[in-house]
């Protein structure tokens, strides 16, 4: 899809090294671009799949004006169709997740199966070839037991990076994990402004005084220093020393961005916890707590902090203009029991405070970017994430310059 003239009007000042101009948060053109040409073309991260342990398990992900079905089929496979009925569009699926035998829409009664295609459409004449109006697919990529998804016939090719992280993540065992508990923190801000906070760490030390007491990655010297004495332990344990990372802001595909990074805790602290105690049984393979996080991005959008004994999922749902959700999932070993092996209230405690903190400012942030008044600023250098989203963003909606 083209980029329309205004978009690239917009960006035509913008200048390299500076924050965006106001109108790519505040613009309804360039929101529905966004969905069309971004996150219709991206892959997204929509679950585990402990979520769907039986045949005809299923659940929604939706984001902006698009919703899709996750489904495990009658096979055992993973399959994912838009949930827009072939006749006149209706959403198929109502329930945000359940068990079914097959999807039948609840406006005139379109009957599809797990896998998609139509079983029946009600009285619509003997020249009518149901073949011809199964639910459209979405793409669907199983990584170490994540489930990603992608609307679009056209994805990055993303399979490749993928191949690289598997090595660097497999001691975790991530296919062998559950999910503990999935928070929704709404705030009213376009999707951008959420994900950008998201992608540096300059703001770490003024806004998050809980999260900057264990994190080093609110000054880089702490982390530099920290970093040697970490990599020997994460080995010790059993994690990797590497460091991975594909971009196309470094010339790898667009949409196909790869990170896999571990940096230091504080000392005293083994994990993401209020005390510096551990919070569950290490991951995996993990022979115990090297008092490390690890940093991984897949693709644009989508983003997890691992810990030696869980894993934080995070992602930035449009929903509307300036309408977000900030979706947080925490997971933990396969076999851990809630109340012998962890606690709900302690495993989530620091990304809650941390993620209301992230509410208020970004939410502060839109209101000074509506501003007629505002004026793009220059990025830090410790906000370098965010000059890769741009480049990359860029050139999935087509308004690279080149």
């Amino acid at each position: 899809m083209s980029c329309p003239a205004t978009i690239k009007q917009i960006l035509r000042d913008h200048k390299d090294g500076m924050a965006m101009p106001r109108e790519m948060y505040t613009s309804r053109e360039v929101y529905d671009h966004d969905i069309a040409s971004f996150w219709n073309r991206s892959w997204i991260w929509v679950g585990h799949i402990c979520q769907l342990p039986e045949p005809g398990d299923y659940f929604l992900f939706d984001y902006g004006p698009e919703s899709i079905i996750i489904v495990r089929d009658r096979e055992g496979e993973i399959r994912a169709h838009l949930n827009v009925c072939r006749h006149r569009g209706s959403r198929v699926c109502v329930e945000q997740s359940g068990r079914a035998r097959a999807f039948v829409c609840p406006y005139h009664a379109w009957t599809f199966e797990l896998s998609g295609e139509l079983r029946a459409g009600r009285a619509m004449g003997p020249d009518f070839d149901p073949g011809d109006y199964g639910l459209f697919p979405a793409q669907v990529r199983i990584f170490e037991g994540l489930i990603f998804v992608c609307a679009s016939t056209d994805a990055p090719e993303i399979d490749a990076g993928l191949a690289q992280l598997a090595k660097l993540t497999a001691p975790f065992e991530l296919a062998n994990m559950k999910i503990a508990h999935q928070a929704n923190y709404p705030v009213p801000a376009n999707w951008k402004l959420a994900q950008e906070n998201y992608l540096e760490c300059y703001h770490c030390a003024p806004a998050h005084l809980d999260y900057a007491r264990s994190h080093s990655l609110k000054n880089p010297a702490d982390v530099e220093a920290l970093m040697p004495a970490l990599l020997d332990r994460a080995e010790a344990v059993g994690l990797p020393r590497e460091t991975m990372s594909i971009s196309s802001y470094e010339g790898g595909p667009v949409g196909a961005d790869v990170y896999y990074r571990r940096y230091p805790l504080f000392e005293g602290y083994q994990t993401g916890s209020k005390s510096g105690a551990p919070l569950a049984p290490p991951l995996g393979r993990l022979t115990g707590h090297d008092g490390g996080a690890t940093d991984i991005q897949v693709g644009l959008i989508n983003f997890f902090l691992v810990y030696a004994d869980h894993l934080v999922g995070y992602r930035f749902v449009p929903r509307g203009l300036q309408e977000t959700d900030i979706q947080v999932v925490w997971m933990v070993r396969g076999d851990a029991e809630e109340g012998r092996d962890y606690d709900i209230d302690d495993l989530t405690w620091l990304w809650h405070v941390t993620t209301l903190d992230d509410e208020r400012i970004i939410r502060h942030n839109q209101d000074g970017v509506n501003s007629h008044f505002f004026r793009p600023g220059p990025l830090a250098e410790m906000e370098w994430g965010i000059r890769h989203f741009y480049n990359g963003y860029l050139r999935m909606i087509g308004a690279d310059r080149g």
